[in-house]
């Protein structure tokens, strides 16, 4: 079955959508593991990109990891050690021999090799730098003197820069004659002042296709940008997208060139921005698929905690009608309906506000349109739904007073789901807290009292 993996047919297979790596091929690559067959295990991995060999990596248990490395670990391609999750890097730096980390390491760019030592210390760090070149070493270090999540610590040294007053020839025969000093890819050539200020940068398939004598400033994009050394990584992938960028030039406090940042890490920053957020929607942090079950466990308490409270003070609602309740039973039944239709209706309005603040399509100048279309969205769904719940309260009770409290009850609900979906948000962001992180818990909390609170207090003056 593995062979048929990395049949031709298969690679096509691959390439019409299917890139994920299937058990059958697991299973080969750890049976020629178990086996201790490395010129079959070989055959298995060479034809992998280092993205799936990383897949691969952290899909194993550790123990059939460490075997695998110390089988192949002499081939272990160095982009792969830049794909892994942070949490497998430590552990798998720590399985290679120092020789095979050494020769991985020198394969990378600056921006991969600041990426992997970052959240180093001790030996593995000075391993790591002490296999670089002393012109590698020194640019890394710089790079971590930047402040962490900065655009100095996302960018790569490696520049392809020239006078601003050279010709496409020049361009050319300089890209011809110098191509070690170049990086494994660019898309633009920077064009610098003799003080070394970017002035404008020409695309690389603008310079192949003018003529040698065409002056490289009369080529230059219109839209030129420069990003500050400082400027944090999530404005930048911001910029990214907004202006839909290729590279960037990153410049110091004088304005000076001192690197590069790339689509493809600005991709990489913006994909763990939506990771993010996603997993503090839910509570639970930066949890990774390969993380211990006490590091799982030590994130994810400290919000169940929180929402167990919260709980409690619902509950405590409830308690102050317990005699309704106990004279009305029908009470009983229909009291979560209205506060689980609150409670998802505030997380959809919650879900939108949080994306919208975090790609800045939500700011000042349409906050209150939007906050009155939540409401607006609210009050209408309420109504849809007041009439649906007061018919099945008259179908399956007989009671026109339950059928009206249910109705009144599910109106206001909805409409303050929708009010606290998208003001919870937006009041935790001026406050400087992270919407993401903690919106949830509070506007289940407003849903639930407020649910309770009108469905009972609307009960106890309306049937009793």
């Amino acid at each position: 079955m593995a062979d048929d993996i990395l049949t031709p047919e298969a690679s096509d297979e691959r390439e019409a959508g299917h890139y994920t790596l299937d058990g059958p091929f697991t299973r080969s690559v750890l049976e020629a593991v178990e086996a201790e067959d490395a010129e079959r295990l070989a055959e298995l991995l060479e034809p992998l990109h280092p993205a799936d060999m990383a897949d691969l990596l952290e899909q194993i248990e550790g123990w059939q990891r460490a075997a695998l490395l110390h089988l192949y670990g002499g081939r272990l391609d160095g982009a792969v050690l830049s794909e892994l999750d942070e949490s497998l890097r430590e552990e798998v730096i720590h399985l290679l021999p120092p020789d095979v980390l050494s020769e991985a390491v020198r394969e990378l760019d600056s921006d991969d090799v600041v990426d992997l030592v970052e959240d180093l210390e001790g030996e593995q760090k000075t391993m790591i730098l002490e296999a670089l070149s002393a012109s590698s070493r020194a640019a890394v270090e710089q790079a971590l003197t930047y402040p962490e999540f900065s655009a100095g610590r996302l960018m790569q040294r490696e520049i392809v820069r020239a006078p601003e007053h050279w010709r496409v020839g020049e361009a050319i025969d300089f890209l011809r004659t110098n191509p070690d000093s170049l990086p494994d890819q660019f898309y633009h050539v920077i064009l610098v002042d003799p003080r070394m200020r970017a002035v404008g940068q020409v695309a690389i398939g603008k310079i192949l296709s003018s003529r040698r004598g065409a002056l490289l400033r009369d080529l230059t994009e219109e839209d030129f940008r420069t990003v500050p050394v400082d400027q944090d990584e999530g404005e930048v992938a911001y910029a990214f997208n907004q202006y839909h960028l290729i590279s960037v030039p990153v410049v110091d406090e004088e304005k000076r060139v001192v690197g590069v940042i790339t689509i493809d890490d600005a991709m990489v920053v913006m994909d763990e921005e939506h990771e993010e957020d996603i997993l503090r929607l839910a509570g639970v942090g930066e949890t990774r698929i390969s993380d211990r079950v006490v590091d799982t466990t030590r994130r994810r308490l400290p919000w169940l905690a929180v929402n167990l409270a919260t709980a409690i003070l619902a509950s405590l609602v409830i308690a102050q009608f317990e005699e309704v309740i106990a004279q009305v039973v029908a009470l009983a039944v229909l009291m979560p309906i209205v506060a689980s239709m609150g409670g998802n209706a505030g997380t959809q309005a919650l879900t939108v506000a949080v994306r919208a603040l975090a790609t800045k399509d939500l700011t000042g100048s349409n906050v209150l349109r939007i906050v009155r279309r939540e409401a607006a969205v609210g009050l209408i769904n309420g109504v849809i739904f007041a009439v649906l719940m007061g018919a099945v309260g008259i179908l399956w009770f007989g009671d026109i007073g339950i059928a009206y409290v249910i109705s009144a009850a599910m109106v206001i609900n909805m409409l303050m789901a929708g009010l606290a979906g998208i003001l919870i948000p937006l009041l935790l962001d001026k406050a400087g807290v992270d919407p993401a992180l903690a919106s949830g818990t509070f506007v289940t909390t407003v849903t639930d009292v407020v649910g309770f609170f009108a469905f009972l207090g609307l009960a106890a003056l309306w049937l009793l």
